[in-house]
């Protein structure tokens, strides 16, 4: 019986899922998101095949897609998407067509076929991000006209970096229950560790991006600098040019105090971020 793992994005429909492919013959389990575990069991051959369902968060799905064709140990593992908008799922086969995609009511014909055929010649895309290539920074970011875009911590230079707003929409520093949109730079992992619960209450609802500075050479030297205050008031204490956060940093953090990230995002040069919302509490 072959192994198959499934991603889903909603535990309860995950579990009914599931049950679909061990109905059909497949030897399933599940996963609300892909972590190192997976990665690993997927090098070392545990699975035969990596479902993931696009009936929900497809461009979750296709980041999972993207990142499992990107890594070179992954890049042959069949994947199989099942369900979604037809749209969406067109844009997730431009990017990823040696996949296979159909209904759930086909799932056993389609996964046999996958695991049988494997890519010979996989996609391998230059970046996990090329999804987002040419894709202006306001759309990626998910601001809209006549939204209210709170910044938190942002660069001097970020309304030049963001350029034109959607109509009527407009940009103000510090948060508010009014906000329609968070975005919050971070410098250290200590302050997303301290920070995260105590901004969440600020902004109620809100969708909250959380950046990082990105961990390549030179990075460091366009974060902040202690101010000139600061400094000779003789204070210790200053905001480090370097950063101890990545993206598995920010979201193990975020997740353990309530949060759920749905979209990824590379800013600029210097920043990457997560896109948060509150968990949806258990029925």
């Amino acid at each position: 019986m072959s192994r198959v793992r499934l991603i889903h994005w909603n535990e309860a429909e995950a579990k009914e899922r599931a049950k679909l492919l061990r109905a059909a013959g497949y030897d399933a389990d599940y996963l609300l998101r892909m972590g190192p575990t997976l990665l690993r069991q997927l090098r070392n051959g545990v699975y035969a095949a990596v479902v993931i369902d696009l009936c929900r968060l497809p461009s979750h799905g296709r980041e999972v897609g993207m990142a499992l064709r990107y890594q070179k140990s992954t890049r042959r593992i069949p994947l199989v998407f099942l369900g979604g908008d037809a749209d969406k799922v067109e844009r997730v086969r431009k990017l990823l067509p040696d996949a296979t995609y159909t209904e759930w009511s086909r799932v056993r014909s389609a996964l046999r076929h996958a695991i049988a055929h494997p890519p010979a010649n996989p996609v391998a895309p230059r970046s996990v991000l090329d999804a987002y290539a040419g894709t202006p920074l306001v759309k990626k970011l998910g601001i809209k006209p006549k939204s209210v875009v709170s910044l938190v911590g942002a660069p001097a230079s970020f309304a030049k970096t963001l350029g034109a707003l959607p109509a009527g929409a407009n940009l103000r520093n510090g948060t508010s229950r009014a906000s329609d949109l968070v975005l919050w730079f971070t410098r250290s992992r200590r302050e997303v560790e301290r920070g995260v619960q105590p901004l969440v209450r600020r902004i109620g609802t809100a969708p909250l991006w959380v950046l990082w500075p990105k961990k390549k050479p030179g990075v460091g030297a366009g974060l902040p600098r202690p101010s000139v205050a600061a400094a000779k008031s003789g204070r210790r204490r200053a905001t480090p040019t370097t950063s101890d956060l990545t993206q598995q940093i920010v979201r193990a953090t975020c997740m353990a105090r309530g949060l759920v990230d749905y979209k990824i995002c590379a800013v600029d040069d210097t920043w990457s971020g997560l896109l948060f919302r509150r968990r949806a509490p258990k029925r």
